[in-house]
């Protein structure tokens, strides 16, 4: 017992010190790894958890000095690392349906083995569920809030079928108060909406950055591929409203300038320029990037990764607090099909591609089940063919290699014969 402050000390100034050593690295492994290491030892240094859903507000957490933790980024690792299809099959043999979200069911596995890629995830203070990403977060986070006894938040974002419409800013803006009142009541301490203005600001800079990064793809050749966006995602998801995202992405834009500025490409003899549209294939990423690249193939843009910096025109920098509503209620997931295939089509256009690459995800029903209208939508608008692969972005068992290289061959052979290769 008397040796435990010095145990508490010593692990403490181990993070300290590895904190030091990554700032000066700015590597996204090490980030990542100090950042789920503060997240486990949160009850040693004081400071509390929230797991919150990936399209949630997460600056009001930030500015309470809450650690954020995203069971949909943990699901993605999990992915990656293809522990997916054990930890569905374990929520399967627990009654949970394998027609649910695959992040929803190996997150629900994981936390009763402390299981994945980092043995399972901080265990929680509280929950922040908001459905502008689908409805299936409700019963997820439902099943977790009892799972670990712990309050749960749920913010409301009506969905947005043809615009923003001025009963639905006053509804989910009043919920933004009842949201610093739960936060407030968790945390045991009022809100500094002083601070909560900063923090807002960090926000918008590192979106502004990390669209500044995307956007250096429209370069031919492009500096990198969306499979690489993919990668670097994690920190404006995770640590979004601290200053460590503002120096990550300023020293991977300056990265991405240089490339183009010496002509530096992401696939050697790029001649193809492709658009991904859905969550990636988390395990497969490798394999289809190789795939791509095997026919001078780039995915220089995707509808996943700029989702994050989609809503910066909704925001008021002086007003972040209040502009939250809107920026949140308008995610690329929360709209209509129609203004979907309006970003779409934008997106063709700025990236100059010749071809659509569509994950029809058995996951993600939101993002799945407008495709085809978008795809009828672009092939008459800009004539370029799109390609539907379906999979799951998690579960391996619903990807056929064969069948998806075959589909690739296919479409890559109508681009080359539209452009006379």
């Amino acid at each position: 017992m008397n040796k435990m402050p010095e145990i508490v000390l010593f692990f403490l100034a181990k993070i300290k010190k590895l904190a030091l050593h990554f700032k000066k690295k700015k590597k996204i492994k090490e980030i990542m790894m100090i950042y789920y290491m503060e997240a486990k030892s949160a009850r040693i240094s004081g400071r509390k958890v929230a797991w919150i859903t990936s399209g949630g507000p997460v600056e009001p957490l930030i500015a309470m000095d809450v650690i954020p933790v995203y069971p949909e980024n943990h699901g993605a690792m999990i992915g990656a690392s293809k522990m997916g299809t054990d930890l569905c099959e374990k929520s399967e043999s627990m009654g949970y349906s394998s027609d649910l979200c695959s992040y929803a069911r190996s997150d629900i596995a994981c936390a009763t083995v402390n299981g994945g890629p980092i043995g399972g995830l901080p265990r929680p203070d509280m929950l922040v569920c908001c459905n502008n990403i689908c409805g299936t977060v409700l019963k997820w986070y439902e099943v977790q809030a009892r799972y670990f006894n712990v309050p749960l938040f749920i913010l409301d974002t009506p969905f947005c079928h043809t615009g923003y419409a001025e009963e639905v800013q006053r509804y989910v803006r009043r919920q933004l108060d009842e949201y610093v009142l739960f936060l407030e009541k968790a945390c045991g301490r009022k809100m500094d909406m002083d601070h909560l203005k900063a923090v807002g600001k960090l926000s918008l800079e590192g979106q502004r950055l990390w669209q500044a990064v995307l956007a250096t793809t429209a370069n031919s050749p492009a500096p990198m591929t969306a499979f690489d966006a993919f990668y670097h995602l994690a920190l404006i998801v995770t640590l979004r409203g601290t200053p460590l995202v503002i120096d990550y992405y300023t020293q991977l834009l300056e990265k991405m300038k240089d490339r183009v500025a010496r002509g530096i490409g992401a696939i050697p003899n790029e001649k193809y320029r492709l658009l991904w549209d859905n969550i990636p294939i988390w395990p497969r990423t490798r394999w289809l990037s190789e795939k791509l690249a095997s026919h001078n193939a780039c995915l220089v843009a995707d509808t996943y990764t700029s989702a994050w910096c989609g809503t910066m025109k909704y925001i008021d920098e002086n007003n972040f607090f209040d502009s939250m509503a809107e920026a949140y209620t308008r995610i690329y997931l929360n709209i209509g099909v129609d203004e979907m295939a309006r970003i779409v089509l934008e997106m063709v256009d700025t990236y100059k591609v010749d071809g659509i690459v569509m994950h029809s995800n058995r996951s993600c029903k939101p993002y799945s089940l407008g495709q085809y209208d978008i795809q009828k939508i672009v092939e008459k608008e800009r004539g370029i063919p799109c390609l539907m692969i379906e999979a799951d972005m998690v579960d391996e068992r619903s990807f056929s290699e064969s069948q998806v290289s075959t589909r690739i061959d296919a479409f890559m052979e109508i681009i080359k014969q539209r452009k006379g290769d």
